[in-house]
């Protein structure tokens, strides 16, 4: 169930899989009960980072360890955190949007007999980035799905097209993460506490990017060069242009904590292949996932960027004689930062946005 940015809880917190969902009691506290009579569907509506994965993941654990014996709870548990429970299934988007086929995969998934007990659970991720049609498809296989079989839903917020859906799941909200709730998670993770208070402050609320950017050692330089970026700026092409090309080599330094995190996964995975054989292996879905996480890194690190940005800017606010340019600076900024959602190409829009942003001294 590892996906980005938020991979499996370690061994040291499979035995009490609630305890990786860091700064969300009011979520846990509902689920805890709900583990106990559990209904059909469930959506965990959160932003990434929030903890809505791994959440699902301590849920899934419970669900499918109810009325085990301690040590075969123990024993679900551990395999659910480490992605290997034959009957957690978790579907992951691929493209844009999540779409007819994929839907149809989901009902033959679901359909499928439990592998191992009498209980399982469908963990359907990205859920606010489905596609209409997909949507009916899977109303009626949410609404009543197979016995002892539960579902799952992740997403970021409920769009008009997942309402529906979210009408037939009981609705669990994970609001962004207060910094004092990141550094606490950092520091639990071993992070220095003066680094910790550092990373949260630009993490907007998102544990996962956290722990990333807890392990990399140039963000300084980073932030260090949006902060000086409308100093440089003289609204011709060339600048501009040279500017997106430092912008972008610093994206491709930022992946490189991430990169190291996923050779260590695959290597590990290698090691489970030779060992046991490659059947039921998921090294196609391993790579799917690094994919994925690269993909939502670059997003985010623009995202860093543009705030860093817009901080600039207002700072600027309040010492202009003339704020007026600047205003329009803060709106080019905001609406370039919505239209990540959109997978525009970097380079376009960071030129675009360049070009229209004033000088800032």
């Amino acid at each position: 169930m590892a996906t980005a940015a938020e991979g499996p809880a370690d061994d040291a917190r499979s035995d009490e899989p609630w305890g990786a969902v860091v700064g969300q009691p009011a979520a846990v506290a509902a689920l805890r009960a709900a583990a106990v009579h559990p209904v059909h569907a469930y959506l965990f509506v959160g932003a990434s980072g929030s903890g809505t994965r791994a959440a699902a993941r301590a849920f899934s654990a419970e669900l499918i360890s109810r009325g085990s014996d301690p040590a075969e709870v123990a024993r679900q548990r551990r395999l659910v955190a480490a992605d290997q429970h034959p009957d957690v299934s978790v579907v992951e988007r691929v493209g844009a949007a999540i779409s007819v086929g994929a839907a149809e995969e989901i009902i033959r998934r679901a359909s499928l007999t439990p592998a191992e007990g009498a209980t399982k659970v469908m963990v359907l991720a990205d859920f606010h980035l489905v596609a209409p049609p997909a949507a009916a498809k899977l109303l009626k296989t949410i609404e009543e799905p197979p016995p002892n079989t539960f579902f799952i839903v992740l997403a970021e917020e409920v769009t008009p097209d997942l309402v529906t859906i979210a009408s037939r799941c009981n609705r669990i909200d994970f609001p962004p993460l207060t910094d004092a709730a990141v550094v606490e998670g950092l520091v639990a993770d071993g992070v220095e506490p003066a680094r910790a208070a550092e990373v949260a402050s630009v993490a907007h609320g998102d544990l996962e990017r956290a722990r990333l950017l807890a392990t990399d050692e140039r963000l300084a330089l980073r932030l260090a060069l949006w902060r000086d970026l409308p100093g440089k700026l003289d609204g011709s092409g060339h600048v501009a242009a040279g500017m997106v090309d430092e912008v972008r080599a610093t994206i491709d330094d930022a992946l490189q904590p991430l990169l190291a995190r996923q050779a260590a996964e695959a290597a590990a995975l290698q090691e489970r292949i030779d060992r046991y054989g490659q059947r039921g292996s998921g090294a196609r879905e391993l790579e799917e996932r690094h994919r994925r996480e690269q993909r939502r890194l670059r997003t985010d690190e623009l995202r860093l960027g543009l705030a860093e940005l817009a901080r600039r800017y207002r700072d600027g606010l309040t010492t202009s004689a003339d704020p007026d340019p600047l205003l329009d600076g803060l709106a080019a900024i905001q609406a370039t930062a919505e239209g990540l959602v959109r997978n525009p190409s970097e380079e376009l829009a960071l030129q675009a946005l360049f070009l229209r942003l004033p000088r800032l001294v």
